[in-house]
């Protein structure tokens, strides 16, 4: 899905990299593969193949795409939700397990309501992953990352159009990399037991909590979309009722599901599995004491939070929070090692003490580098071993 509203005219530049790396992602797609190319605008359009379909990848269907880009012209308006939706039917076209979209704009959903987004989101989640870009910085942080996150894909910045080619080369290899569609983490929990929230915590905090999916007695599961050869972490908080020391109780069942072929008849599979103990004692060392796991991801999911608090004060002339959300970020990035969300801080402040937190608003950021740390915050790092 290729943005081609009148902004895609400005620079001139930024259009011809939109068709450059259009081109690189459609040359990265393998044989036997079905896709299609959308150009959107305040409408969706099909560029090619047409006739609501999709085509099957071979050396012929990959030329006559990248023919059909050249009549790629920026003009119109913008209307994210309905470049879904098409995307959506093409997509539902084909009977394929694995169904993914790339979506690229440079502009804010002016042409539909917010809630005309959100309803389109809530009716494509389950149903195709997406990763959502943004090239420049005249579109909105919260619109790209709101479209990934709903539809279990990634949102980045693409500040220079020079950039998409790579860009667009390496989602599309990922997405050519997914083996296993519509997998679920389920989450069984005995009587009494109550789940406080499942979260993702790498390589991304995405809180699932609110997509729980009931699926039999005390169960439910939790989409996580589609999954190639890659690890992720997930942190799951259970209250379980109270007993007496010495007890222990088997407080959930974690396991990862796939539906069965077709998506119809049949239990899912089950691809792994583990259990989760709760033990009551009486040894404050043992019950005080954080798991290094859990509360290095507390502090990750933390991060990100401090980021988006500080960013959101500073857009609102609160210069006092501003330093004291930016200043823990910091201090959260430099004792988490996480260094790639500590080298987008120090664009946005002067770092005196990373160590206490102790930082200064810079007088001057360019809208890249706040976009970048925006987009970016919820990436995370994984435990030191």
């Amino acid at each position: 899905m290729v943005d081609c509203s009148g902004s895609m005219g400005y620079p001139p530049t930024k259009m011809s990299h939109a068709r450059d790396a259009t081109a690189a992602a459609i040359d990265t797609v393998r044989d036997g593969v079905a896709f299609a190319v959308v150009a959107g605008t305040h409408k969706a359009v099909e560029v090619f193949p047409g006739g609501g379909r999709l085509a099957t990848a071979d050396p012929l269907t990959r030329a006559r795409a990248k023919e059909a880009l050249r009549g790629l012209s920026p003009g119109g308006g913008t209307a994210i939700g309905s470049w879904l939706l098409l995307a959506d039917q093409l997509l539902g076209s084909a009977d394929a397990a694995i169904r993914h979209g790339i979506l690229l704009t440079d502009g804010r959903n002016e042409h539909e309501e917010p809630e005309r987004l959100r309803a389109v989101l809530d009716a494509c989640a389950g149903r195709f992953t997406c990763d959502a870009r943004g090239v420049g910085t005249d579109w909105e942080v919260e619109e790209v990352t709101g479209i990934a996150s709903a539809l279990l894909g990634t949102a980045d910045i693409v500040a220079d159009p020079a950039g998409l080619r790579a860009d667009f080369t390496r989602m599309t290899k990922a997405a050519m990399g997914k083996e296993i569609a519509d997998v679920s983490l389920r989450l069984w929990t005995p009587k009494g037991a109550e789940v406080v929230y499942v979260k993702q915590v790498a390589p991304a905090v995405e809180d699932l909590t609110a997509r729980r999916v009931e699926a039999g007695p005390r169960a439910g599961d939790y989409p996580t979309g589609s999954w190639g050869e890659e690890s992720r972490d997930y942190h799951v908080c259970v209250r379980v009722p109270a007993a007496e020391t010495g007890q222990e109780m088997l407080a959930a069942r974690i396991s990862l599901v796939q539906p069965p072929p077709g998506g119809v008849g049949g239990p899912p599979s089950p691809l792994a599995q583990g259990l989760v103990r709760a033990v009551w004692t009486d040894d404050l060392a043992a019950s005080t004491a954080m798991n290094p796991q859990v509360a290095h991801y507390t502090g990750q999911a933390e991060l990100a939070q401090a980021i988006q608090a500080g960013m959101n004060a500073r857009k609102s002339g609160n210069a006092e929070q501003a330093t004291a959300k930016l200043g823990r970020a910091v201090q959260l990035a430099t004792a988490s090692g996480n260094e790639d969300t500590a080298k987008l801080l120090a664009k946005v402040v002067d770092v005196v003490d990373a160590a206490a937190g102790t930082v200064r608003l810079k007088a001057k950021v360019t809208e890249a580098d706040e976009m970048t740390l925006e987009t970016r915050s919820t990436k995370t790092v994984r435990v030191k071993k």
